[in-house]
């Protein structure tokens, strides 16, 4: 007789018990992982990076086209958070599950694994895949060295559920995100002789103005997307670093910016812009101060997802039971890499809301989770009746 497959709730407590916060490792969470689906005789590949790992996990038949469930294993800190329980143990109170990343995004991936156990017990005509990756928290890192695997596939998924939280919401897109570093050189001097310097801050000063500008006008061309939160591309200012005594003059200064577009916004044309109106701020410092620059370098970037599939769209809300409005999500995941480098259909829908994420008592209610749990039963369902099959645009 088979051993009883654990529920939810039990393989979410274990999960929120590993303090898998980015940049910190998730290897214990992914031994656990591949514990558990090694008794169902799941097959696991890892892409290994240290003390980090992706995870591609398959149950049903090889050489067909199957469904991939994704999910992040990392979650965000919790210093300086005022917690009123431990935030890496799982505690229930009228209906909500408190936990660090219980909203987002565990508590999908909990549902996802037991779903796989479930149908590895069954004969499944189309495969089953969970992907989970790490880093995702710091600009969907860690799942890029699992893509070039799954590329390589001589038969690749043909539709890629991710599970961030959506309220089981289904949604076919979000915005793209790409974050710069601008370096802005001075010269050093007294702060009693300023006239001698050139302050580095003052000059970063003027190229917020300038972002503050360019996204004014983005603001004026755009007959704003009725599906988004925001529904125009925004510019956003979130660091700034200087300065090492009010009495001296800083000659370097640093602020990284994002831009979140929408799809098909020229995002290199966004970015000359600002540059040539930067450069139009340091070209009349240059001649007294001939060091005098203002540089703007990539730190990192995921591409949005406009996923119009109208068979997967359709498929999804089978699946989903979602019949609302069409949603698209004012974050980002890993859906538009996948889509991008694979070239097949992505959505997201998953338990839990983003308004608990991130925040202190994060917590998923017990009716999402049985939610998501009765929404990947259906799914199942179609995997083993054979009804999930190559779609064509």
């Amino acid at each position: 007789m088979d051993d009883p497959i654990p529920d939810s709730r039990a393989i979410l407590a274990d999960l929120i018990a590993f303090p898998t916060i980015s940049r910190s490792g998730n290897r214990a969470l992914v031994d656990y992982v591949r514990a558990v689906v090694a008794l169902a005789g799941a097959r696991v590949v890892l892409t290994d990076d240290g003390a980090d790992a992706n995870m591609w996990i398959s149950v049903g038949p090889e050489g067909v086209p199957g469904v991939v469930l994704s999910g992040h294993s990392d979650v965000v800190p919790v210093a300086g958070q005022a917690w009123t329980r431990d935030p890496f143990v799982l505690t229930a109170h009228d209906g909500r599950l408190y936990g660090r990343g219980t909203a987002d995004m565990k508590g999908f991936v909990a549902s996802a694994l037991r779903a796989l156990l479930i149908a590895a017990r069954r004969p499944l005509r189309t495969p089953l895949h969970l992907a989970i990756s790490f880093d995702e928290e710091i600009g969907c890192v860690g799942v890029r060295s699992l893509l070039p695997l799954l590329a390589a596939l001589p038969v690749r998924p043909w539709l890629v559920w991710i599970g961030e939280p959506t309220g089981l919401a289904l949604a076919s897109g979000h915005k793209g995100k790409a974050a710069f570093r601008v370096t802005a050189t001075g010269r050093a001097a007294h702060s009693a002789l300023p006239t001698q310097g050139l302050n580095a801050i003052h000059l970063a000063a003027d190229v917020i103005g300038v972002l503050r500008a360019v996204q004014a006008d983005l603001i004026a061309r755009t007959v704003p997307h009725p599906a988004y939160d925001v529904g125009y591309s925004t510019i956003h200012v979130g660091t700034i670093r200087a300065g090492e005594a009010l009495n001296i003059v800083p000659a370097t200064c640093t602020l990284d910016f994002e831009i979140r577009d929408l799809p098909g916004e020229d995002v290199p044309a966004i970015v000359a812009d600002i540059a040539a109106r930067a450069e139009a701020i340091i070209a009349p410092w240059q001649r007294r101060f001939p060091e005098a620059a203002i540089t703007i370098a990539p730190i990192n970037a995921y591409p949005g997802l406009d996923t119009r599939h109208p068979g997967a769209l359709a498929f999804a809300r089978a699946v989903s039971g979602y019949n609302g409005p069409d949603c698209k999500l004012a974050f980002g995941t890993e859906g538009g890499l996948f889509a991008q480098t694979l070239g097949v259909p992505a959505i997201i829908c998953g338990p839990g809301s983003m308004d608990q994420g991130h925040k202190p008592d994060e917590f998923i209610t017990a009716d999402q989770l049985a939610r998501c749990d009765a929404m990947l039963a259906r799914l199942i369902d179609r995997l083993e009746a054979g009804l999930a099959v190559p779609m064509q645009d």
